[in-house]
């Protein structure tokens, strides 16, 4: 599974402008957020979580036990824009995510169902809550070690619990990263086509384009992480590192970065993205990296 299909990254980046050329790729590299060991640091910390979302974040901290009572729950974390203290109030959505220490079960899918659709209702500050849920099992697993684990390692902040990080390894940008995070673009492409297909109104094709934007300024992003050695969850950013290293695609790149950003009705923009940008990132992407590690049906 990988945790680019599922996640509601937050609505709030930090922009910067587009360059391009090797020159340009130093520039925007800055301290790549990397360690003195030149593994990547975790990016958000409740430091930097802006005092308008500390009464939602206290009440997470409350509520979550609550719904996952008994001894089940494992921790809880937060991602996106939150924890980095770029988010927009009234803009930004609220990320979780919720571990068990068993597989969920569909009732605790409904009562997390039911504790965001709270969260939205009660907190001005947000707009939307999305909450990931998976027992740690599966996250300290060697097949997620590179995809799941990465993510809750360095994208997510703990509120809650054991800190998973401490049972995973520390993480290098490199071509292993690389493959498992994003080397299943292409197993998106048939079902973003059926959706496109479907889509009959303006907002069902924003919500498309939103979501597929950045998987695409994602994946290409980490398509060039290892030469450039770095991380970046920004995604004007993410689109300029890229360019850097395929300025003929890099005006399209850009492009998806702003479609990501401010999400287009447009079929016109759709299509570019899903039946033509997208395409080839997949298959260029398996041929510098190879195929992500298949998993099972879920």
């Amino acid at each position: 599974m990988s945790w680019e299909n599922g996640l509601r990254a937050g609505s709030s980046v930090e922009d910067m402008e587009g360059v391009e050329g090797s020159e340009g790729a130093r520039r925007t590299a800055g301290a790549r957020g990397l360690g003195p060991d030149g593994t990547i640091l975790r990016e958000g910390s409740l430091a930097r979580v802006q005092p308008e979302y500390v009464p939602l974040l206290d009440s997470v901290r409350a509520r979550v036990p609550a719904v996952f009572p008994g001894g089940r729950l494992h921790s809880a974390y937060v991602y996106g824009s939150i924890p980095r203290g770029t988010a927009r109030t009234g803009i930004s959505d609220l990320d979780l995510v919720v571990v068990l220490h068993q597989p969920p079960s569909a009732a605790d899918r409904a009562a997390g169902d039911a504790l965001s659709r709270a969260l939205d209702r009660e907190f001005a500050v947000i707009d939307g809550v999305g909450l990931l849920l998976f027992d740690a099992g599966t996250l300290l697993s060697e097949l997620e070690r590179y995809d799941l684990g990465f993510f809750v390692a360095c994208l997510c902040t703990p509120v809650l619990g054991e800190d998973l990080a401490d049972s995973l390894p520390r993480y290098r940008p490199d071509g292993l990263l690389a493959r498992e995070t994003n080397g299943d673009l292409a197993l998106a492409l048939p079902g973003w086509a059926d959706r496109f297909s479907a889509a009959s109104s303006g907002p069902e094709r924003r919500v498309l384009c939103r979501g597929a934007a950045r998987r695409v300024v994602r994946t290409g992003f980490t398509l060039v992480m290892p030469r450039w050695g770095g991380w970046t969850s920004s995604l004007r950013e993410q689109a300029a590192v890229f360019a850097a290293y395929y300025p003929a695609r890099g005006e399209d790149m850009h492009r998806a970065a702003s479609m990501a950003l401010s999400p287009s009705e447009a079929p016109s923009d759709l299509a570019f993205l899903i039946e033509e940008l997208a395409p080839w990132l997949a298959s260029t992407y398996v041929s510098v990296h190879g195929e992500k590690a298949p998993r099972g049906a879920s």
